[in-house]
Parts: structure tokens; C-alpha cells; sequence
């Protein structure tokens, strides 16, 4: 699956990935090796913690090769529709106050910061929506009835 990211979160994974690749590695090959040499592996705790991080990193590795092989970078330019990298406005419908959010990739989803995943219902519902259209999408409670105030 596609992952959209800003050009600040694909150089964040990037750098993480580089660090993980090369200091990371080190780091636990090193504690490998020492735990190692403390003797009997099986009641070794200092071995057996080595073993589970670079059982981590590599998952992590793994994991951000995955992302960054198929990456959409968005762009931030001007946006006349609801698309990924849009701040976007919108209001519901039987509300007076408006919401403002960043349309996002997965990763970089954050609900505390307004960024919300371009794979949420919501933001599904208003993809391609323009200024001053209405969408409505189901929630798990009920319909909900959107007005898209602003597209930036």
C-alpha cells in the first residue's frame, strides 16, 4: 500500500533507518558479545534482553524499508480540493465551531496535533470535496454531516 509522507517525515524515517542500520546494529552486537562472554547463555539476562533489541531493530528496519520502497511525498503547495498535504477546515453540520486538519500519511497521523490519516473515515468521506461542499460519512455512533469551510 502507497504511504504519503511530508518531506520532513521521509527524512525523519530516512535518518532513522541510517542510525538503526549502522550504530544501532553495532550497539547490540557489542552487548551480544559481551553478554556472551559472561558465560552460561541460559540464565543469562543480559543476553537474552541483547537478543530481544536486535530482534526490534531488525523488525524496525524491516518495517521502514517497507515504507520508504513505496512513498508518495506530498506536496505543499496551493490546494483547490481535499487531497493529502491539505490543511483542510471543516464544520459539522449541527455545530457553529469549525475544525482545522492536516491531511496525512499513516505515519504521521496524530489526533492531539490535528493531523488526521488520509485512511480514516473521515478523510475518506471529503477526498476530492472542494470548498463549501458538503459530505457525510458513517461513524460507529451515527451519520455524521460535514461542511468543508477552507482548503489551504
Amino acid at each position: 500500500m502507497k504511504e504519503y509522507l511530508t518531506k520532513k517525515k521521509y527524512k525523519e524515517l530516512e535518518e532513522e533507518l541510517g542510525l538503526l542500520k549502522t550504530t544501532r546494529r553495532q550497539e547490540v552486537a557489542t552487548a551480544l558479545k559481551e553478554a556472551r562472554s559472561l558465560g552460561d547463555l541460559s540464565e543469562n539476562a543480559e543476553y537474552h534482553q541483547a537478543r530481544e533489541d536486535q530482534a526490534n531493530i531488525e523488525k524496525r528496519i524491516e518495517e521502514l524499508e517497507i515504507i520508504l520502497k513505496d512513498v508518495e511525498i506530498v506536496r505543499g503547495d496551493v490546494f483547490t480540493k481535499v487531497e493529502v498535504g491539505a490543511n483542510v477546515v471543516v464544520q459539522k453540520s449541527d455545530s457553529k465551531t469549525s475544525v482545522e486538519y492536516l491531511i496525512v500519511g499513516s505515519q504521521e497521523a496524530n489526533m492531539a496535533e490535528n493531523k488526521i490519516s488520509i485512511s480514516s473515515p473521515l478523510v475518506q468521506a471529503m477526498l476530492g470535496k472542494k470548498k463549501g461542499e458538503l459530505f457525510s460519512f458513517k461513524s460507529p455512533k451515527s451519520e455524521q454531516s460535514y461542511k468543508i469551510i477552507n482548503i489551504k
